[in-house]
């Protein structure tokens, strides 16, 4: 029976967005973002998805390699902190600024719901019930394109524009309002 599932973005919800973060030295976490992760993952026993835009690989700031030892050691400071990451799924590929192969405008890149399809089908998960932080509208597009039933955005109160969703201030509000709205029967209360 499919499952519902948190999916984070990655830059500006898991970790402060410095822009082509790709080095351990880099990589600050964001407030509340354990918090959050534990609740999804150790009470409600989702499994929790990252789905992240990494371009800085398709415009040559750094490698897949580099990118794939960042994301070992994030996905370690997560179980460290009994918060397990259950999957991530990035775009490497920008379509006006990506090099050579990466120069593609590729079902995976959000504001497409290509990463959010993929780990449905991949994990078996119910999206009508499942929910999404992120930071940006592309974040929100995604998820409404793949039918996530709760897109939350990271950002100022009264901005919110684009498709149907909530705005928090901080991870902390997130988790608020994801204990608020979920249901007993594990989906979402309107």
């Amino acid at each position: 029976m499919p499952r519902p599932a948190l999916f984070l973005d990655r830059d500006g919800v898991i970790n402060v967005d410095h822009g082509y973060v790709h080095r351990v030295e880099q990589f600050d976490f964001m407030a509340g973002i354990f918090e959050l992760t534990r609740f999804a993952a150790n009470t409600l026993g989702w499994p929790v998805v990252v789905v992240s835009n990494q371009s800085g690989i398709g415009r040559g700031h750094f490698d897949e390699a580099a990118y794939q030892q960042l994301t070992a050691w994030m996905c370690q400071r997560f179980a460290a902190e009994n918060a397990p990451i259950a999957r991530v799924y990035h775009c490497p590929f920008h379509p006006e600024h990506g090099i050579g192969a990466y120069r593609v405008d590729h079902p995976w890149r959000k504001p497409r719901p290509g990463m959010i399809l993929q780990a449905a089908a991949d994990l078996d998960l119910d999206l009508a019930r499942s929910a999404l932080v992120g930071n940006a509208m592309s974040d929100v597009e995604a998820g409404t394109a793949a039918g996530i039933g709760l897109c939350i955005r990271l950002g100022e109160a009264g901005s919110k524009e684009g498709p149907a969703h909530e705005v928090v201030a901080d991870l902390a509000e997130a988790l608020a309002l994801l204990q608020a709205r979920l249901a007993p029967e594990g989906g979402w209360q309107s």
